[in-house]
């Protein structure tokens, strides 16, 4: 159905954090046409024993399905009047719209209330002017020893060891049998590397007193931070036997380990290049510090608040599939994310804005030339990038990604970057 606008009666109240609540009032005679239409529409193709289709009267009609009638008729006039208020209004919800207080009988006006929330109207009156560190690039060096390491024991063989007691880092092999009544159970074999928290810090214990072959009896207590919460500060009894013991045995740090790796042709090559990754993700890593800055440089200076909905919808989004997690939980969880997210939340909208007042939206140009440059790289055609990006869902990202830089870039010129 249609509800022409000048038939209404509206009012919006302006609430907090861009809340809006519009009241509405439809007159006696469209609520009255409605029913009727309604009645008609059902006698028509009503069948009834003792009665031809469609010449049912009325009055049986109402009798047998006029609460029906009615709550039909009801759903379709508000959904109605609302879809010609916000049109009316110029106003465009952004969360559901919250029905209340509605007054309905067939032949009364018609008056109800709807919550909701509209898109902030966000003012950036100071876009520059600010002072930025940028922090130093630093600590390549512990950070290249660190990746030669891991790729060292990628790389690694296990190696048994007969005697002596196992140390952190090493892979055992272990039997775990529970103690009840004084008689040990069934026996659960376990692999794990000491000292990574594979297991409770009192069954590491344990196992770091035998030797292989040898076994015991402990009592050992779950931490107050276990997983499961009901366990927390439970004790056991446990036999434990060491079955095996193994240390890793690194590679020479020389060139064939290099060329192992399939991209570098000596050790030279190999630091050069990783040095230059490490490099490149630390500069990355000082330029996102930069816009981050500069970002919180100009919420403070442009302070604007955001609709709750808004903020729930990016909670949800940072929590994903909830199913099987306690309310409790839940609502804590929520709670206590609910305060960076809102500030994410801000963030998101201070860049579209900006990108809106400065024209810095990425062009088709623009995404076209950043799809030939993924292809050069990956050796596949722009066409098949494009495809393939469109498929993932992952183009606007994309186009997202080309609208930040030129922000940033605007913003950075409108400021003083110092290095540090």
């Amino acid at each position: 159905m249609a509800i022409e606008g000048t038939q209404l009666q509206i009012s919006v109240e302006e609430g907090e954090r861009w809340r809006r609540t519009m009241s509405v009032t439809v007159p006696s005679d469209v609520v009255s046409t409605e029913r009727q239409r309604l009645t008609g529409e059902l006698t028509a193709r009503l069948k009834l024993p003792g009665f031809r289709k469609g010449r049912v009267p009325s009055s049986v009609v109402e009798k047998r399905f006029g609460d029906s009638l009615s709550r039909e008729a009801l759903d379709k006039l508000i959904g109605a009047a609302y879809r010609e208020a916000l049109s009316q209004q110029e106003l465009n919800p952004i969360s559901e719209g919250e029905v209340g207080n509605v007054q309905y009988e067939p032949d009364r006006d018609l008056t109800f209330s709807i919550s909701f929330d509209v898109r902030p109207e966000i003012e950036l009156s100071r876009l520059g002017g600010f002072k930025v560190e940028r922090p130093p690039v630093e600590g390549l060096d512990d950070k290249l020893e660190q990746v030669l390491g891991r790729l060292r024991e990628e790389k690694g063989t296990w190696q048994s060891v007969d005697k002596g007691r196992p140390e952190d880092g090493e892979l055992v092999g272990v039997e775990i049998r529970r103690i009840e009544n004084g008689e040990p159970g069934e026996v659960q074999p376990y692999q794990l590397i000491l000292g990574q928290g594979d297991a409770i810090p009192d069954i590491e214990d344990a196992i770091r007193s035998l030797e292989v072959d040898g076994s015991g009896e402990f009592v050992v207590r779950f931490p107050d931070d276990f997983p499961n919460e009901e366990r927390r500060g439970e004790e056991e009894q446990l036999l434990v036997r060491l079955d095996s013991r193994q240390q890793l045995e690194l590679p020479e740090l020389d060139e064939e380990f290099a060329k192992s790796l399939g991209e570098f042709e000596s050790v030279d090559d190999l630091h050069e290049k990783v040095r230059a990754d490490l490099q490149k993700e630390a500069e990355g890593q000082a330029e996102s510090v930069v816009r981050g800055k500069l970002l919180d440089a100009i919420l403070e200076a442009n302070p604007f608040t955001v609709p709750v909905s808004m903020v729930d919808r990016y909670v949800e989004s940072v929590l994903g599939d909830p199913e099987g997690v306690p309310p409790e939980k839940l609502a804590e969880a929520k709670e206590q994310i609910s305060p960076q997210a809102e500030h994410a939340v801000k963030r998101i909208l201070a860049i579209d804005r900006l990108s809106e007042i400065e024209n810095l939206r990425a062009t088709e140009e623009e995404l076209d030339g950043r799809i030939e440059e993924i292809a050069e790289k990956s050796g596949e055609t722009p066409a098949m990038i494009y495809a393939n990006l469109q498929k993932s869902e992952r183009l606007e990202a994309l186009e997202r990604e080309i609208t930040e830089k030129k922000v940033f870039d605007f913003l950075k010129g409108q400021s003083e970057i110092t290095e540090n």
